[in-house]
């Protein structure tokens, strides 16, 4: 009768090497080792702190290099687009920080202080010029009426604007004359509202006789008449059909060139008198 068999030697020595092992993973890949595993993470952590001990590095440099240090710093104010206005008004009403950083410079804050020191700029861009200059590009408002004012003139802008008061006129600005004077369409059409019609009107005329015009005349939103050079006049009537009744006018000049008194209040039916 044969007796219990033995283990091959071979297999004992495999099964017992499997059992220092360990258990095989579950995707069938081999384990890696202990020292395998720590060598693959210490180059990465060291990676990511060098990566941001470099970041910290150049943040800092920047942070210093725009507010502490003595490069970027303001030392000189440029100013472009005055024609009234003198460049040394226009930088006193900036006040530029001379020697701030240039990083530091409010430039809206500086725009609506020169708005509003003076009127007389309608725009104005602030503008850094690295490393060491602010620029001053200003837009002045340009005058297209006028009013007499103790001796003065009011200068009156494309927005009815009222924003200079100036000793001499200009050349080729008309003046205007409000003569609405207690009329109860003023309370219907304030002053203020006229005088956003005369503009209006202004805007309308055609090139020669908006060169020819001195006076802008109105007494109630529909009755502007105009008093141009050499005695000649126009009825305008209402701001409304300006257009038109600026096409009615040089037509009419035109037809009826030596006509001192014009009426193109309805344009479809213009008229001419006097010669």
């Amino acid at each position: 009768m044969a007796g219990p068999t033995s283990a091959h030697p071979k297999s004992t020595r495999t099964a017992e090497r499997g059992a220092q092992q360990g258990p095989a993973p579950a995707d069938g890949r081999p384990p890696a080792g202990p020292g395998l595993r720590g060598g693959l993470r210490r180059p990465g952590r060291r990676l990511v702190i060098l990566v941001l001990a470099l970041a910290l590095l150049l943040t800092a440099g920047g942070i210093w290099l725009l507010y502490g240090s003595t490069w970027l710093r303001v030392e000189q104010v440029k100013v472009s687009g005055t024609q009234v206005l003198t460049r040394d008004e226009v930088k006193s009403a900036a006040a530029v920080p001379i020697g701030a950083p240039l990083i530091s410079v409010d430039t809206d804050a500086m725009a609506a202080r020169l708005r509003q020191k003076l009127p007389r700029i309608d725009s104005v861009d602030v503008i850094r010029n690295w490393p060491h200059g602010i620029a001053l590009k200003v837009t002045e408002r340009q005058p297209v009426l006028l009013m007499k004012k103790a001796g003065e003139f009011v200068e009156v802008d494309a927005e009815g604007v009222r924003f200079a008061t100036v000793e001499r006129a200009p050349k080729r600005v008309p003046v205007l004359e409000l003569t609405a004077g207690q009329s109860p369409s003023l309370l219907r059409f304030p002053v203020d509202r006229l005088i956003r019609e005369a503009v209006s009107v202004a805007g309308e005329l055609p090139t020669p006789v908006a060169k020819d015009t001195r006076t802008i005349r109105i007494s109630s939103y529909d009755n502007v008449a105009l008093e141009l050079s050499g005695g000649r006049t126009v009825v305008w009537g209402s701001g409304e059909f300006g257009a038109a009744k600026a096409r009615a006018l040089t037509a009419l000049m035109k037809a009826v060139p030596k006509a001192v008194h014009f009426d193109v209040s309805a344009p479809t039916a213009p008229a001419a008198s006097g010669s």
